[in-house]
């Protein structure tokens, strides 16, 4: 693949990468000593790796070279790299480490999405660009949540592809894509932050704002898919109360003290919105769950429970092993 020059003393050098797959990309988080790689054009000619590289500079500085183009890539900078072009890069940490965070995408997946594909590479994204920061946000949930097949890890690669083809020269029919890229980024990103922080004072759509830099009126548009913001914050904080109320751990929690992790103004309130949703009070769900518990010696898993529901059966579900 290339040449491999430490740039420290042997008993320093070291290199540890994470490696996983999704079903359209290779996610790599890599920390390494000072080193240099020099992959050559004879590299290029007996290897079939034609694929290019999204690299994020999380710490330290990477220096990247090919033909005519020399970038510097400092923490938050991404750069787009195309390895069927020989290339030199030099990564060197400052007495420590550098870690980069690299999206590795098949050459039939981005080509395409190029005006010029066999001249796009060393293609800089800095730091303070908005696609570059909304871009950067994703790479560490990739590398926790990225599993072959999830649709949402794909779409969000599928996206990132289309803003670094934007960067480096998009098709016509790319360029119309970018909107609806930045839209799923976005959305998926603030999706997360929401579930991360149910209960939590953080969910205001000023405070929401604040956080992702972006107007009311972009936030609002964001969620009309989805019944719009508080629509969709309060059912996912019901989702979340439905999980509590069946979870064995959560029996001595109190529907009030509930209602108020949930940030329900009254426990009234949150047992007529969680009985609008859910076709149960919260009460009785608990007491459905008790006896589950008594009879089976196990709570079913949500979902199972959900289809129960659905079915206006209470009894104990049916388990099968």
């Amino acid at each position: 693949m290339c040449d491999v020059i430490p740039l420290s003393a042997d008993d320093d050098f070291h290199i540890t990468t994470v490696t996983l797959m999704t079903s359209n990309a290779v996610i790599l988080d890599s920390r390494v000593s000072d080193v240099e790689y020099a992959r050559t054009p004879a590299h290029v000619a007996r290897g079939a790796l034609d694929h290019y590289m999204v690299s994020l500079c999380v710490e330290g500085e990477m220096r990247f070279r090919s033909g005519r183009r020399d970038v510097t890539l400092r923490p938050g900078d991404i750069c787009l790299i195309d390895m069927a072009q020989p290339n030199h890069t030099v990564l060197r940490g400052g007495g420590g480490h550098t870690r980069t965070m690299t999206l590795t995408l098949q050459r039939g997946m981005l080509a395409p999405r190029l005006a010029h594909p066999d001249s796009a590479t060393a293609t800089l994204l800095p730091a303070d660009h908005p696609h570059a920061r909304l871009i950067a946000s994703h790479f560490a949930e990739l590398v926790v949540s990225a599993r072959p097949g999830v649709e949402s890890v794909d779409r969000t690669v599928e996206a990132i592809a289309d803003l670094i083809a934007a960067a480096a020269g998009a098709t016509a029919d790319i360029a119309a894509t970018v909107e609806r890229a930045e839209r799923h980024l976005y959305l998926t990103m603030i999706k997360r932050h929401i579930a991360q922080n149910l209960e939590a004072d953080l969910l205001s759509a000023g405070a929401l704002c604040l956080e992702f830099k972006i107007s009311r009126a972009t936030l609002y548009r964001l969620f009309e898919a989805d019944g719009g913001l508080a629509h969709y914050i309060q059912e996912q904080r019901l989702n979340l109360a439905f999980q509590r109320l069946i979870s064995p751990a959560s029996q001595e929690t109190r529907l009030m003290d509930l209602a108020v992790n949930m940030r329900f103004s009254s426990d009234s309130t949150f047992i007529r919105a969680f009985r609008r949703k859910f076709g149960v009070t919260p009460g009785e769900l608990r007491e459905m769950a008790d006896k589950w518990l008594r009879e089976t010696g196990t709570i079913p898993a949500v979902d199972t429970v959900l289809h129960q529901l659905a079915r206006g059966n209470t009894s104990a579900p049916e388990m099968r092993g």
